[in-house]
């Protein structure tokens, strides 16, 4: 029964022209399915905002360069995972969708009260 699986959520970051990308890689990995009556399918919170980083010297950045600091417009999503394997499934297809040398990404186990 899907009730009784744990709910993760996936948070990741990812600049706006790979976002429509991540996205379908996640929900065809099952990500983004709320349990109940309705169905709900590909299931998304998004915000845009600015994140920034460093590369070191042995990176291979998709934007930026080496040692620069670089500031960049990124995509927030928040999505729900129900059962571990689907939450391992959306990270493997997120890695694999997304353009950074590593993504940002959190996985948070959601406790039911």
């Amino acid at each position: 029964m899907t009730s009784a699986l744990t709910r993760f959520t996936l948070i990741f970051y990812t600049p706006p022209s790979a976002l429509a990308a991540c996205k379908a890689a996640i929900f065809a990995a099952g990500a983004g399915r709320y349990p109940g009556p309705g169905n709900y399918t590909e299931c998304a919170w998004v915000a845009t905002g600015t994140g920034q980083f460093r590369p070191g010297d042995t990176a291979n950045p998709h934007i930026g360069k080496v040692g620069a600091l670089e500031e960049v417009e990124e995509a927030r999503v928040e999505t729900l995972c129900i059962g571990e394997e689907v939450v391992r499934r959306a990270v493997a297809a997120l890695k694999g969708a997304h353009p950074y040398e590593e993504p940002a990404y959190a996985v948070y186990k959601i406790e039911d009260f």
